[in-house]
């Protein structure tokens, strides 16, 4: 399959309907070790946490079919899945999978998008003018699929919202082109739990003004579901009509996240030191959460009041997780500070990121823990990120209020 980037560079978008390609790999955990081990095709799987008290980061179509769904507490899964086989998982292997699938969506793509390790778009508006876009986008599917062995399913239509739903319908390894002209015979059937952001509360709260399909939610007037949704009402109204304006977001890859504190005046106060050392760590792991990211590396730099600067770093299971982090970073602290000497700056960093839609390490964490930073993560969301903090952070927090200056993020 030849690249076309070149054939199009220089030639200016035409006015025309977007034309977007949604894929998305299928159970691509499961599937991921299925390629490693063909002993476990056709069997109930799990992906996820090795306790009961985890949960299901994935599962297999065969453990679907019992109710299994991700983010399910395992206990429950296996409540309704007994003979289910449960795996820990390999985030480094996953990772290692969606790059090379990343690889050659990029070398033939001219715009696409990584929605998560396992979700993509592919902006190929105008590509019509070279080839037929759905028979590009199916030889591309088939491209992948052959050079991985791993199954993707693949929704082509008018924009992004409409080329997921369409995804959706098709899986597990499907393939399925929406015109503009059948947008509306398509959605109208489909529950209005279909439309992608639209959750159990919402879907509940639609059911109990009798409106359980997308055609009703089209046919109402937008002040009503203004007056029921707010905002979001009109938000409603346009997915229900396959209406969506997000663009495809050119894709790069982050490959650390960092930040440093410089001290107004050095110190070898550990307990200060720690207590920084955490507030910082608290802020990025919230940035990784909501940029939906996850790190197996974490670094530690301390630099002397002479200006010597040393580096310990190491290699950890994928996780957001602060208090994972906070373990990692305190003991590298204390490996690293051995010389006694005053310290005028103290800086950590994460690196070996990887996209996920999973906000918190779904492998390690408990159902427990993981609702926990679900409910921080929102607190932070809408008030802020020092809405809600340790205890032992506060004094710093408040500083980092009074002065910008205190953290300089990198």
């Amino acid at each position: 399959m030849n690249s076309i980037k070149d054939r199009i560079h220089h030639v200016p978008s035409p006015p025309n309907p977007q034309t977007i390609i949604h894929m998305d790999l299928d159970a691509f955990f499961v599937s991921v070790e299925c390629l490693l081990n063909s002993k476990l095709k056709g069997l109930p799987l799990i992906v996820g946490g090795s306790s009961h008290r985890g949960v299901v980061a994935s599962c297999s179509y065969e453990a679907r079919k019992f109710g299994v769904h991700s983010a399910m507490p395992i206990r429950m899964a296996l409540q309704l899945c007994p003979d289910a086989k449960i795996i820990s998982g390999d985030m480094e292997a996953y990772s290692k999978h969606s790059h090379i699938i990343t690889e050659i969506i990029q070398e033939e793509s001219p715009l696409f998008e990584k929605a998560s390790i396992d979700e993509f778009y592919i902006d190929a508006s105008g590509l019509d003018r070279f080839f037929g876009t759905v028979d590009w986008a199916k030889k591309l599917r088939r491209k992948i699929i052959t050079e991985t062995g791993l199954p993707i399913s693949m929704g082509v239509s008018v924009n992004k919202m409409m080329s997921k739903v369409v995804t959706g319908e098709y899986k597990p390894n499907g393939e399925k082109h929406i015109a503009q002209n059948e947008v509306r015979g398509f959605l109208d059937p489909l529950s209005v739990k279909k439309i992608p952001m639209v959750g159990a509360k919402t879907t509940q709260f639609l059911a109990e003004m009798g409106v359980s399909h997308i055609k009703i939610l089209r046919q109402m007037p937008i002040k009503m579901l203004e007056q029921a949704f707010g905002k979001n009402g009109r938000v409603l109204w346009h997915k229900a009509n396959g209406i969506d304006h997000s663009p495809v977001t050119a894709y790069t890859e982050r490959k650390s996240i960092s930040t440093e504190c410089t001290f107004n005046q050095d110190t070898t106060d550990i307990v200060k030191m720690k207590v920084i050392l955490i507030a910082m760590i608290e802020k990025l792991a919230f940035k990784l959460r909501e940029s939906k990211k996850l790190t197996s590396c974490i670094a530690v730099k301390i630099r002397y009041s002479n200006f010597d600067t040393e580096t310990k770093q190491i290699r950890i299971a994928y996780t957001a997780s602060d208090q994972n982090l906070i373990n990692h970073a305190l003991t590298l602290f204390k490996k690293l500070y051995t010389r006694r000497m005053l310290i005028r700056l103290i800086g950590i960093r994460f690196s070996a990121l990887v996209h996920g839609n999973y906000q918190i390490n779904l492998f390690d964490d408990t159902e427990e823990s993981i609702k926990l930073y679900q409910a921080l993560d929102k607190i932070k969301g809408k008030y802020g990120q020092t809405s809600i903090i340790r205890a032992a952070t506060a004094d710093v927090n408040n500083r980092i209020r009074m002065d910008n200056n205190l953290f300089d993020g990198r």
